[in-house]
């Protein structure tokens, strides 16, 4: 989502935990870090426990869980050419869902599943701006579904669980709850953020990148992508993938929607500083480029309160398309999931104590590589 460039402690505040470096907290770990253990195949099956409904859960669809190897990447440690591990799960019967940060820059990918197995794969698209990517595999084993991606939204308190490969720990799982939804998680690079982000519980570690997040029905929740914290993780959006995945199958790239604006989320200093009768709502604090030059109006002056730059002056966004959007995870959520390049929006917007609306069509987003 194209934002107001915060400060650190804007940022922080924002998202409630420190989520500078989101992605690389739960990127490829180094491969003297991995750790090295037998797949679940080796389990004598004839005596062990009755197990649980996470069990039914896990046995339905692990053998469409892939441990990813990605050759050629440079080590962040070393700046020496290695290897990295990561997660990915299989859809549309040949083809690997994963992180984009987990292949980015990759010589080569291989796959290794829970039977064994080892295939290589081709690179069919990948997508920075959502983390996401795309593998064809060569082999997917006989007992290797495609996975769906869940439908119905997630709900705060809804039981998932994480499947992956967490330093190299094949076929692990994890158990947790949806503890947030549409979140705003800022990108590594600081360059835009992932919009409609699933924020969890459930433990996601180095490895766990690309891996399913799943509800009880084994329904793709989301596709792990950062851990920030203790007990915080999160997940990029089973809606959001419906939109980018087949996408990079068909196209090899996704092209993101863009109003062309730099903003804040209303709060309670920003409304009384400009005089406006309730805090909701985005104000503009600066046009970047098209479609938002020429006819949405930035801000065009602040003032520091405590401690903080209030701007004044700007159109203040309070709906699109008849949606309200009562703060910035709201408008990039709309973006995000009910509109597309090109799309000819109503905004709705308050200026000079005046209530009209301006029609936009958006742009694509720049990207930054």
């Amino acid at each position: 989502m194209d934002q107001y460039r915060p400060s650190r402690r804007d940022v922080l505040a924002g998202a409630g935990v420190g989520l500078a470096g989101l992605v690389a907290g739960c990127a490829e770990p180094r491969t003297e870090s991995s750790i090295e253990g037998d797949s679940s195949s080796g389990i004598d099956r004839e005596n062990r426990a009755d197990g649980s409904t996470y069990t039914d859960v896990y046995e339905t669809i692990i053998d469409s869980v892939t441990q990813i190897r990605v050759f050629g990447i440079e080590d962040p440690y070393t700046e020496e050419e290695g290897r990295g591990q990561g997660s990915g799960f299989v859809v549309d019967g040949e083809y690997i869902v994963t992180n984009e940060h987990v292949v980015a820059g990759a010589e080569e990918v291989d796959l290794q599943y829970i039977n064994g197995d080892w295939s290589g794969t081709r690179l069919l698209g990948s997508d920075r701006q959502s983390d996401l990517a795309v593998l064809e595999a060569d082999h997917v084993p006989d007992g290797a579904s495609s996975l769906g991606l869940a439908e119905e939204r997630p709900v705060v308190g809804q039981e998932v669980l994480a499947i992956g490969n967490p330093y190299g720990l094949e076929g692990s799982m994890s158990s947790g709850i949806v503890s947030g939804v549409d979140r705003t998680v800022p990108a590594p690079h600081g360059e835009f953020t992932f919009s409609n982000a699933v924020q969890t519980d459930a433990a996601v570690n180095p490895g766990n990148s690309g891996g399913p997040l799943v509800d009880l029905d084994g329904n793709v929740v989301g596709v792990v992508n950062a851990g920030g914290g203790d007990n915080i993780g999160f997940a990029i959006s089973a809606a959001l993938s419906r939109r980018v995945v087949p996408a990079l199958i068909e196209d090899g790239e996704y092209d993101h929607p863009f109003l062309g604006i730099a903003l804040a989320t209303v709060d309670r200093l920003i409304a009384e500083e400009n005089d406006l009768a309730e805090a909701t709502g985005v104000i503009v604090t600066d046009t970047i480029q098209e479609p938002a030059t020429g006819t949405l109006r930035g801000a065009d002056r602040s003032v520091e309160r405590g401690g903080e730059r209030i701007p004044i002056g700007g159109d203040v966004i309070l709906s699109i398309d008849g949606e309200p959007i009562p703060d910035r995870h709201a408008l990039s959520t709309h973006l995000a999931l009910e509109t597309s390049p090109g799309d000819t929006v109503a905004v709705e917007l308050r200026r000079d104590g005046e209530v009209r609306t301006v029609d936009l069509t958006l742009g694509v987003r720049p990207t930054d590589d």
